[in-house]
Formats: C-alpha cells, structure tokens, sequence
C-alpha cells in the first residue's frame, strides 16, 4: 500500500506542519483568482503572483530554525486547538480579540481547570509552547492590520508624490503580507489544525477513529502529491469574494477577527468528518472510488482557504483609512520642493 510506504518518511515530517508547500500554494493561488477584477492589478503580474505563492510557505521555513525564541514565536500561530478553549471555561465567540489579553484568560482558566489538561513532559517542551493552545486566528487579525496600514501608505505615496521606488517598495510590501499572511488561513483551512486530535485520536475513543500519528503529514502533502491536486484544477470552481461584513460589534470585538474564529471553528466542525473519512478509506490509494473521496475533502478545503484569504485581502484593501502622519510628511516634501 502506497500510504504505509510512506509511514517511515512521515515519522519524520514536523507534526504541526499543514498542507505541506504545494499545498499551501495552492490556497495562495485560489485567492489570487478569487479576488474581484478592481482589486489592485500589480498583485497579478506574474513576479507578483509567483512571490505570492512562494511566501505561502514562508512561516513553515522559519520553523526550521532551532532556536527556542523563534520556534515559540511561530509555531504557536499556525493552529488553534479548539477544545483547549472550552477546557479552560472560555468560548470562540467571547474570546478577546487582543492576543495578550486572551492570553491572561486562557493562563488563568488553564490555572482553575489543571485537571482538564494533560500533562506537560518538560522534555518535549523547550520552547514551552504546550502550555497554549495555538493563537492562529490572533496571527491572521494581526496580518490584517498589517496589510490595511500597507495600502494606506501605499496610497499615501501614489497621492502625494512619492517616489517610483518609494512605490515599489509600497507594493512589495503588500506582495509581502498578503502571502505570509495567506499561510496561517492556509492552516486555517486544514481541520487537524483546529483539534488537539491533530496528530490522530486522542483519548478517548468510541468509534475507533485511528491513532496513527503520521495522518496528519499523509493528508497535508502526502494525499496531495500521490492523488495530482493543484491550483490549475480548482481555479474554476473558486467564486469571486465579496469584503467581510466590517459593521461595529456590541462586544466590541474585531470584525475580521470574528470572521477569522468563525472560520477556524468552521473547519474544527470537519475535524470528526475527516476522521470518518479516513476510517473509510477515503484517504488511501488502493481504490480509486475511494481516494475520490479524499480529493473531494481536501480540494473543499483548499477552496474554502482560497476563498476566504482573498476576502480578507479584499477586505484589507476595501477599508484603507489615510495614513495621515505620512501624507502630512509627504506634503511638506513637495512644498519643500517647490517652494509652495
């Protein structure tokens, strides 16, 4: 069998990883033919598209590094473990939108509630990164901000005289963000990133779903490669987005930060699916009609990351708001100039 020849490779493979590079490609290429035909051309020009992709796996190289402080930095920001959440009596549509202030909560929780958690192996956790349960939808809020200012100073340039290479630093910028950022939706959109079940079964386990901890690398690159999926083959089932809903929220919260939970909750709902699935067969290779199921899972997975990646870049640029610090610089440069 193709999958249990690939058991001793994946034994290897970081368990955290989701869709393995040209998987995560593959979401950053779906957004790009999802975006609507006014969104800023340049992100289209085929050096632009390809750096795109290519940043699509740039946070998982960045997990290559050994260091303790960048390991604890990154790798807590590509999942979310939702049931963590809910063991430490705190809920996805309560939760603080402010990365720090979430983090108090979830300490304290965590704090009242010791016998809901395993137990941490000091071993296995140098960069201490099992004590939390993930922050990706805080990373893709953050990403957000980042993106709306990138626009606005890009704006900013093309409005009031900025240079041609103060523009083309502006736009490089935006190439930048839009695909690290499209990553952690990448991983977003894979269900073994919303579980504590991400590396198989954990715990108890009536319906003998399996334990086999190499599932996750199998169905992030290993399914994708044996089984041909590309961007090539989804572009045409992609829909063009439309901008997140950005009204004001009586919690306060963030819109796009509530659209993100929403999003991640929504792909933890496929985490039993997916476990079903595979105790059907429907992510081996022997049979045909059954690996056709698999697909089917995983190219709904990559759309639905496509899809929702672009809406937020969309949304990014559709709510620029005026860099008034930089336009009140660039004014003055000009009068300078011209002696106004």
């Amino acid at each position: 069998m193709q999958r249990l020849a690939l058991v001793a490779l994946l034994s290897v493979v970081p368990a955290a990883q989701a869709w393995d590079y040209e998987g995560h490609r593959i979401v950053n290429q779906l957004a790009l033919a999802a975006l609507p035909p006014e969104f800023p051309a340049f992100v289209h020009q085929p050096e632009n598209a390809e750096r795109i992709a290519f940043l699509a796996g740039e946070p998982d190289r960045w997990r290559n590094n050994p260091d303790f402080p960048i390991k604890q930095f990154n790798v807590l920001d590509h999942y979310l473990d939702f049931e963590q959440l809910e063991w430490a009596g705190l809920d996805s549509k309560t939760v603080s939108d402010l990365r720090y202030v979430f983090v108090v909560d979830f300490a304290k929780g965590r704090a009242a509630n010791t016998d809901k958690f395993p137990s941490i192996n000091p071993a296995r956790n140098k960069d201490h990164t099992r004590e939390w349960p993930g922050f990706l939808p805080w990373a893709v809020t953050e990403y957000y901000g980042k993106l709306k200012s990138a626009f606005s100073y890009l704006k900013a340039y093309e409005t009031f005289g900025g240079t041609p290479e103060e523009i083309a630093n502006a736009q490089a910028n935006i190439v930048y963000m839009m695909g690290v950022m499209g990553h952690y939706v990448g991983d977003g959109a894979q269900p073994l990133h919303t579980t504590v079940h991400h590396n198989g079964w954990e715990g108890e386990n009536p319906h003998d779903y399996t334990k086999w901890r190499g599932i996750h690398a199998w169905i992030d690159g290993g399914f994708i490669g044996q089984t041909g999926i590309n961007a090539e083959s989804l572009r045409s089932r992609v829909t063009e987005v439309v901008p997140l809903n950005m009204s004001s929220r009586a919690d306060g919260r963030d819109p796009v930060f509530v659209a993100t939970m929403d999003y991640v909750a929504e792909q933890n709902a496929q985490v039993e699916p997916l476990y079903v699935l595979d105790k059907e067969h429907g992510f081996k290779l022997d049979d045909a009609s059954e690996a056709a199921q698999g697909q089917a899972f995983i190219k709904k997975q990559l759309i639905r990351g496509g899809e929702m990646l672009a809406a937020i870049w969309l949304t990014a640029w559709r709510n620029t708001t005026e860099d008034k610090y930089l336009t009140d610089q660039l004014t003055k440069r000009t009068e300078a100039q011209f002696g106004n």
